[in-house]
């Protein structure tokens, strides 16, 4: 037997065993290394350990052990995120939500249910819907993203245009701080006093401790829909149709533009029957009582035609509705049949602007040799401009993040932002800056430092830290057991 004593990793590792068991601790590089990166494939590293916790005394019981070992930790829910949000920057120990997929309560009377971290998006409102309810948010990736996700980087999705995002449907959420402690934020109770402290934690990016449960408002189902697919010749004018949309005084349930280069992938993977030789599509939809849908469709149709729609196919039967959605939902999924490796970005414009950030986007294609799809949320401004290369090439990478970052400074140039709800993560920290005041970050690292005062819960995301102090006009470096007089 051996005489040394053991390493740190050891003692974790035996100590997360204890809690957990064997089974749901990993530490083989060849384990770690699914963990390594989200959507984001640009920036990877492996965590020294990651943990399934099925409870929230586990998530306490694991959180305690980093602290007293001064291991950096963070949480990961399905790895959907685009931004790198989960990627364990400093290593550590990743604590995986996964087996938390519970849904716990559902109070049709009262409209809300209570679910664990780890339920996938879809399976709520498919356990849901034959009560005549959903769940609003539906982000591309529904089929596979789980609500703790979604409260991390406040997700979209193609019907929050009308039903809004994940923020405006959660009513409640238990915490556990970087310290081990359990907090509850509002409830099953609506508009709570005091302040809204849900709001401020759905979209901090897991930056403020690990959400262990989440009450999220129920929407009851729309009694009708009339969904129409418009065909363009041109990008320029599907986006002028969408701005004369809103403009006429019309709220649809969505609106959605793939472009050429994605609707050829969406076509061979699901042959709906896009018509190949346009620009450009418009899935325009509208729900809600079935008195008056018609005369909303027509105008919509109306106003299609008056920007150049050359046809306005509209869904004839649920079925057709459905495949639709699911070819829009998968458009993602199809992209491996146009290149190996593919970045999307989540600028964000106003829609008076997406022509203009549309034509820009194919100039920044030109100038750097690459193809870059388009597919995004148009009635909200929400671009995900794909830009589709070889992760292989050093070349084609380089290209890749030059071409993304003068997207986004054009987003901003624009007055839009550089996320709408891929959240910032590591891929965008250089855009803090730009986006805001020293001030202003100031402000955002004084409320992570309420909760996370050591920054041992996944440091070195959303927020810069560098430099100086703020009264130099550089954003102050975080300092550990700094907390806020908030």
């Amino acid at each position: 037997m051996s005489n040394n004593p053991p390493t740190r990793t050891g003692i974790l590792v035996s100590r997360l065993q204890d809690i957990v068991g064997h089974e749901a601790v990993l530490t083989a590089k060849c384990d770690l290394a699914v963990y390594e990166c989200d959507g984001y494939t640009i920036e990877k590293n492996q965590a020294e350990v990651v943990v399934f916790p099925s409870t929230t005394d586990q998530i306490v019981r694991i959180v305690k052990i980093c602290n007293e070992l001064q291991v950096p930790f963070l949480a990961r829910g399905a790895g959907t995120s685009l931004a790198g949000g989960c990627v364990p920057v400093g290593g550590g120990v990743m604590i995986g939500l996964s087996r938390m997929k519970k849904i716990l309560e559902v109070d049709y009377p009262n409209r809300f249910a209570l679910v664990e971290p780890g339920v996938v998006n879809v399976w709520l409102s498919n356990q849901i819907k034959g009560n005549g309810f959903h769940y609003a948010p539906d982000p591309s990736s529904q089929g596979a993203c789980t609500i703790g996700g979604n409260v991390a980087t406040n997700s979209g999705g193609p019907h929050t245009l009308k039903y809004g995002v994940t923020v405006n449907h959660v009513i409640g959420v238990e915490l556990v701080l970087p310290n081990g402690e359990i907090v509850t934020t509002g409830g099953a109770v609506e508009d709570m006093p005091g302040y809204d402290l849900s709001g401020v934690i759905v979209g901090s990016e897991g930056t403020f401790g690990v959400v262990s449960k989440a009450w999220v408002r129920l929407t009851r189902n729309p009694e009708a829909y009339r969904t129409l697919l418009g065909v363009f010749e041109t990008v320029d004018a599907a986006t002028n149709t969408i701005s004369e949309i809103i403009g006429a005084g019309i709220i649809p349930a969505a609106l959605e533009l793939l472009d050429q280069l994605i609707l050829g992938a969406v076509e061979q993977a699901f042959h709906f029957g896009f018509p190949l030789d346009a620009g450009a599509v418009l899935i325009m939809e509208v729900d809600g009582l079935n008195a008056g849908l018609d005369q909303e469709a027509s105008k919509i149709e109306a106003i299609a035609h008056k920007n150049g729609a050359r046809e306005v196919r509209r869904a004839a039967t649920e079925a057709e509705r459905l495949l639709l959605w699911k070819c829009r939902k998968q458009a993602f999924g199809a992209v491996g049949r146009l290149a190996p490796s593919y970045c999307t970005q989540d600028g964000v414009v106003p829609r008076t602007k997406l022509p203009e950030m549309l034509r820009f986007i194919s100039g920044i294609a030109t100038k750097y040799q690459l193809k870059i799809a388009n597919v995004f949320h148009a009635g909200d401004g929400n671009l995900h401009p794909i830009l589709l290369f070889d992760e292989r090439d050093k070349d084609q990478l380089q290209r890749v993040l030059h071409a993304s970052h003068e997207i986004l400074d054009k987003c901003i140039e624009l007055g839009g932002s550089v996320t709408g709800e891929h959240g910032i993560g590591v891929e965008k920290l250089d855009f803090m800056t730009k986006l805001f005041s020293a001030d202003d970050l100031n402000m955002m690292i004084r409320l992570r430092d309420a909760f996370n005062p050591t920054n041992i819960c996944s440091p070195n995301k959303m927020l810069p830290t560098a430099g100086a102090c703020s009264e130099s006009g550089m954003v102050s470096q975080t300092k550990p057991n700094r907390r806020a007089a908030l």
